[in-house]
């Protein structure tokens, strides 16, 4: 079986690797606009060739990894070119707009939108490795609509990768992700843009900075190159749970400013239940 994968960053890099030590019979063919990074990925055994978007008709399975806005754009023309059994699924972290540019698609059912949760803030090939989507959700968007041999298939792949699988609409995924994944990237972010702002010297970030200033603007090594065609995609969804998320820090501010530490005490407190929330959620495959 012939594996395209478009995009050979983080994830599309994993789950070559995924796939090299589930299917010993499978070829690897890397696409990606850097020549740069296909050779980086052929060195580290991440690929087993170069291939080019020209010959896509020769895949059996097409994995899509690169910049939201860019899937969008191409998603429709390479569904074109797929030949009767093949499959192309993507890994992006946004799926109303996708799902809705192939609805009429005459090649819809081989396409499958999903989603990993399982990026870190690193990219490029070097940053693939076996084992990231152990223990991760898989979220797959409007699975029904894909042919079921494809979906078998799958399915099967994604759990002997050591996933767990949900299923939503395109809509829900979306504003899901705008709360736990999206918000937490423009928190990051802007935390960051602060402190430098803020602190001039920066020998001073890296001298006080602790574990806590570290863990919360690791999301701000993010790559801009895929966090703002997300932004942007997502833009209502974004801007709905933004306004949320300020709403609360302007209170925080304003109960500061009027020495109302109690009140800080209760919120901060009632917060501390996401710990018992994310310890105990189990997961149903």
């Amino acid at each position: 079986m012939k594996i395209y994968i478009i995009g050979i960053g983080l994830i599309g890099g994993s789950m070559a690797l995924e796939l090299k030590q589930l299917y010993d019979d499978y070829t690897i063919v890397g696409v990606d606009q850097s020549e740069a990074h296909l050779e980086e990925a052929l060195s580290l055994g991440i690929i087993d060739e170069k291939g080019s978007l020209d010959t896509l008709a020769e895949a059996d399975r097409v994995i899509l990894s690169i910049p939201v806005k860019e899937s969008l754009r191409l998603l429709p023309s390479l569904l074109d070119q797929l030949n009767d059994d093949a499959l192309l699924f993507d890994v992006g972290s946004t799926k109303e707009q996708l799902c809705k540019v192939v609805e009429n698609h005459s090649r819809r059912d081989q396409y499958l939108a999903a989603h990993p949760i399982a990026g870190t803030e690193f990219s490029g090939p070097k940053a693939a490795h076996v084992g990231l989507f152990k223990g991760k959700p898989q979220i797959l968007c409007e699975a029904k609509k894909t042919r079921t041999d494809l979906l078998t298939w799958s399915k099967t792949t994604f759990r002997q990768m050591g996933m767990y699988l949900r299923f939503m609409e395109p809509q829900e995924h979306d504003r899901h992700m705008a709360c736990v994944s999206h918000l937490s990237h423009v928190s990051s972010f802007m935390l960051g843009k602060t402190v430098l702002e803020q602190e001039a010297d920066e020998q001073n970030i890296f001298d006080l900075a602790g574990s806590g200033f570290e863990s919360t603007v690791r999301l701000a090594k993010s790559s801009p190159d895929m966090w703002a065609p997300i932004f942007e995609q997502n833009k209502e969804n974004v801007l709905e749970i933004l306004s949320a998320y300020i709403k609360n820090l302007e209170n925080f501010k304003s109960k500061l400013a009027a020495d109302a530490i109690d009140d800080l005490h209760q919120q901060m407190k009632h917060t501390n239940q996401l710990t018992t929330i994310l310890n105990g959620i189990k997961h149903n495959n």
